[in-house]
């Protein structure tokens, strides 16, 4: 056979924040064709009609291009800020006293105070802790708490304007994980039909199961995703655990979580974040800042090149842009470059090899059949892709746990299933209905000839599939094929 010419996708998933810049419909049109998986909508921004329209055109676009780009809600969480200065912003030096005060007007901070838009901070301070405000470039350590005052001697001084952040070293403040905001959004999110909602700064799985319950009881049926962000959640191994296992999907959330922990700290916290998701089945996301100089530039630093391939050696599913499609200059032109780095990174020996789970027992047979298949796909040198008949998309994730240098074909006849597999690392999804058909033998042509029509696979090619003899029923996967093309 002459050398192959045949397709192999990106095995890493891009997640794009939608904003002003992708508003335009030459622009949104440029990010999906870029090759984006997932976008996502900042609850933080926009109301719901404004979600709305951004959704629809989304899908619509997305339809057009024949790609399946899953929907992500990102829930605002918890808003521990300063509030206003009556002219906008002050310059605070080494040594300067200052007071964050409850009670004060919250339009009327000056020189020597400022009001709190979150009233319970001075419960949460005690004195000698250390609070970092607008993510750290601002240091105080509190002196003393006098009722409602929070009294602070100034560290690292600089320029402090309206709403700039709060977070304490070492985190444990006490504000729960879903406001008022975020219930309503919840509701929003539920008639939008999302794919996935992220969950901010959940403090232990109790607030994940919350969030679930409110998004069923609303009719939703999303994925819960939960933004690692919080400094106790990462030093107690029994609480990260407990946090994953109560998610669908977890993001590394490096923005306010490098703040809590310190930024030397949150490289290897990173590493773990993604090896314990990925030990216990969940996808996982890499967020904040990853190539930020491209918000104005044409192209990513290279230490940005780096970030972005560390994650996806480290086994990350996706990374994740977010002003940088959301207000920058290109949105697709980041993407594209995200891609490329992606692809660098995957051509690395490291990024093919897994033992996973290979010292576990199963209890149940279809996670048997998946890993049953990957282990044979990665040894048997003449398989080039693994084709999965899934109904739930459980199959494919469990696959995708496993490196490998073989893409991974999720064949489903539903679309929320096919937009939800879009997060999963190395799998592609097609839409593909097998009770249409009057025997095996007819689904495994079928199957077989979607993948290959689509340029991933050649005449002589042999091929992995799984699917179960009851056909389209969850959980009911239980066969193991090798087939040729």
């Amino acid at each position: 056979m002459s050398e192959r010419t045949v397709a192999m996708p990106r095995r890493t998933k891009i997640v794009a924040t939608l904003g002003p810049a992708t508003d335009d419909q030459a622009a949104l049109t440029a990010l999906i064709e870029a090759g984006v998986n997932v976008v996502r909508l900042n609850f933080s921004h926009g109301t719901p009609e404004e979600l709305q329209q951004r959704v629809d055109r989304v899908r619509e676009t997305a339809s057009q291009l024949g790609r399946a780009v899953a929907l992500m809600g990102d829930l605002q969480g918890p808003k521990i800020r300063i509030a206003r200065f009556a002219k906008g912003g002050i310059t605070l030096a080494e040594g300067d006293h200052f007071i964050l005060d409850a009670d004060v007007d919250k339009t009327a901070g000056d020189q020597h105070r400022v009001g709190l838009t979150y009233e319970a901070l001075p419960n949460d301070c005690a004195t000698g802790d250390m609070l970092l405000l607008d993510d750290g470039r601002i240091t105080m350590r509190v002196e003393r708490v006098d009722g409602r005052q929070i009294h602070c001697h100034v560290v690292n001084g600089g320029e402090l304007t309206n709403s700039k952040g709060i977070n304490r070293q070492g985190g444990g403040l006490s504000a729960p994980a879903l406001t008022d905001k975020d219930r309503d959004d919840i509701q929003t999110a539920a008639k939008l039909d999302l794919d996935y909602l992220a969950v901010s700064f959940p403090r232990c799985a109790a607030d994940l199961a919350l969030a679930r319950q409110l998004l069923h009881d609303a009719g939703g049926e999303a994925a819960i995703m939960a933004k690692i962000e919080r400094a106790e959640v990462v030093k107690d191994e029994k609480v990260l655990e407990e946090v994953i296992l109560a998610s669908d999907a977890v993001m590394v959330a490096r923005g306010d979580l490098g703040v809590e922990i310190g930024d030397a700290e949150l490289i290897g916290v990173q590493k773990k974040i993604i090896a314990e998701a990925r030990r216990l089945n969940r996808p996982v996301v890499t967020a904040t800042q990853m190539m930020e100089s491209m918000i104005t530039n044409s192209l990513p630093t290279r230490a940005e090149v780096f970030d972005v391939a560390n994650a996806v050696l480290d086994g990350t599913d996706a990374v994740m842009l977010s002003a940088e499609s959301a207000t920058g200059a290109n949105p697709g032109r980041v993407v594209e470059a995200m891609g490329r780095i992606c692809l660098g990174a995957e051509k690395q020996p490291a990024t093919q090899v897994s033992t996973h789970r290979m010292a576990f027992s199963f209890e149940r047979t279809d996670e048997t059949i998946a890993m049953s298949t990957m282990y044979a796909a990665n040894h048997l040198q003449s398989v080039k892709a693994i084709i999965c008949l899934t109904e739930s998309g459980s199959t494919p994730l469990w696959m995708s746990r496993i490196n490998s240098r073989l893409p991974i074909f999720a064949l489903t006849r539903q679309e929320s299933t096919r937009r939800r597999v879009a997060l999963y690392r190395g799998v592609e999804a097609f839409v593909f209905d097998p009770t249409i058909y009057t025997s095996g033998h007819e689904v495994n042509a079928a199957a077989v000839k979607i993948v290959r029509d689509a340029g991933y696979l050649e005449d002589g090619d042999q091929v992995i599939m799984t699917k179960g003899d009851t056909l389209a029923v969850v959980g009911e996967t239980n066969t193991m094929k090798i087939l040729t093309v």
